[in-house]
């Protein structure tokens, strides 16, 4: 048995198994609707390696086991996450990326992919209206990316370990800034959260005089965070007037445009993040609503080179670069990487600009949809400019709220549509996320029907 693609002749007993294994994905894909979005039950295959290895087929099968058990963002009821169907295209660069098996700690390990990587993220910026010394690196995961920020805004401070450093946030920031101040081992009153308003905003007012009151109690704020998508409704902060403050108090700005930032590569919805470019850093997930296959992330910055000197260390045994540009391994927390790159820029190829634009309109106009949809004399919506939406019902108490959104979670269940079910400012919800393309306006009026007649 083979275990590895031949070398120096087509290998068609690897393109056979690729053939099994595509054929297989596809009857997965077309079989969607037969499934709900989650298996109620599923079996596992055997984890364990066998004596001897197992054959092609005995693969294929347990693959199919498992496979039975996932779960399926390609279901039209698959709402619940931040989490759209993948991108054909994505899935054969995901493919391509694994068979090329290229590393993108340097140059030397991944020739033509580290200048698709730089190309990329500077195509990115170019999207943003970021200065021309901006570049960026891609990331296993907002995160990261977003640990990866604060790490090089705290850079650029004197005493980098001095527990009187603050970070100041909106209430409804990521839980990965409260992670990125664990790991960065600061204590946990150095997240600053600031309040916002009835639309989930940062509060810029609010925003300045806590500033002043860290100031005065001698401590240091190194970055503002403001985020560009909420988790819940989708709320995005005050841009403009917060890269104001932070140019006016010279603070790095760190934009969490995780869920948000793609909006910002199409004329029709680019006005949603304006002043996004003076923006320090920025973080963005194609993965949120593109169909980019997992993970695939963007951490860009103003200047490039902050990245390197925030983590580089030097590669002794490491050509340099051909291109005279900083190795993959130097710009960030990662050193092996893989070429994951490949997908999206793959993807968005596929797509392009009309697209692009095509997706990121139609799930404006399915949160739009099923918003009108819904009873606001019985149900509360909370949203904001992006494709989400959280419900809960007018005037319930928490406890009453926590009860209606578990059992009417229940029986979208049963209806085959999957909401989440957040916490948010003492009451429980419902969230839809409406980037799923395959969900179409006969499945919102369903949707729509089974919330309105939950009270």
């Amino acid at each position: 048995m083979e275990f590895f693609a031949s070398p120096d002749q087509t290998d068609h007993e690897f393109i056979s198994f690729l053939t099994k294994a595509g054929i297989n994905l596809s009857d997965w894909f077309a079989t969607t609707t037969k499934r709900g979005p989650s298996p109620s039950s599923f079996d596992l295959p055997d984890i364990a390696p066998s004596r001897n290895g197992l054959s092609q087929n005995q693969l294929l099968d347990e693959l199919k086991v498992l496979m039975a058990g996932s779960y399926q963002p390609s279901h039209p009821g698959a709402l619940a996450h931040l989490d759209p169907p993948p991108l054909t295209a994505s899935i054969v660069g995901e493919l391509i990326s694994a068979g090329l098996n290229n590393n993108l700690l340097a140059e030397e390990l991944s020739p033509s992919i580290t200048k698709l990587e730089r190309g990329i993220c500077n195509w990115f910026v170019n999207q943003l209206s970021m200065p021309e010394t901006s570049g960026g690196v891609a990331v296993s995961g907002g995160s990261l990316s977003n640990l990866m920020a604060l790490l090089v805004a705290r850079s650029n401070v004197e005493n980098l370990y001095d527990s009187s450093l603050v970070v100041m946030a909106s209430a409804e920031a990521h839980v990965s800034i409260d992670r990125a101040i664990s790991v960065m081992g600061l204590p946990p009153e150095s997240l600053s959260k600031v309040s916002t308003d009835h639309q989930g905003q940062i509060i810029i007012e609010s925003l300045k005089e806590q500033y002043m009151k860290n100031k005065s109690q001698g401590k240091t704020c190194f970055a503002v965070v403001a985020t560009a998508g909420t988790t819940v409704r989708g709320a995005i902060d005050p841009l403009n007037d917060i890269s104001d403050f932070c140019k006016s108090e010279g603070l790095w700005l760190h934009v969490d445009a995780a869920i948000g930032g793609v909006f910002a590569l199409t004329p029709t919805t680019s006005s949603l993040l304006n002043s996004i470019s003076n923006a320090n850093s920025v973080c963005v997930n194609p993965q949120k609503v593109l169909g980019i296959t997992k993970t695939s992330s963007l951490l860009l910055v103003s200047n490039k080179e902050d990245l390197f000197n925030c983590f580089s260390t030097g590669f002794p045994y490491i050509e340099p670069s051909n291109e005279g540009d900083f190795q993959g391994g130097e710009i960030g927390l990662q050193g092996t990487r893989s070429a994951e790159v490949i997908k999206l820029w793959l993807g968005l190829r596929q797509l392009g600009e009309n697209g692009i634009k095509i997706l990121l309109d139609k799930a404006l106009e399915r949160r739009l949809y099923l918003n009108s949809k819904i009873d606001h004399s019985k149900l509360e919506v909370i949203s904001g400019p992006l494709h989400l939406l959280a419900i809960t019902p007018v005037d319930f108490s928490k406890h009453e709220s926590e009860e209606w959104s578990n059992t009417t979670r229940k029986k979208l269940l049963e209806h085959d549509f999957m909401l989440s079910r957040p916490q948010y400012k003492g009451k429980s919800y419902l969230k839809a996320v409406m980037g799923n393309p395959h969900t179409k306006f006969h499945h919102i009026d369903q949707l729509a029907d089974i919330l309105n007649q939950s009270i």
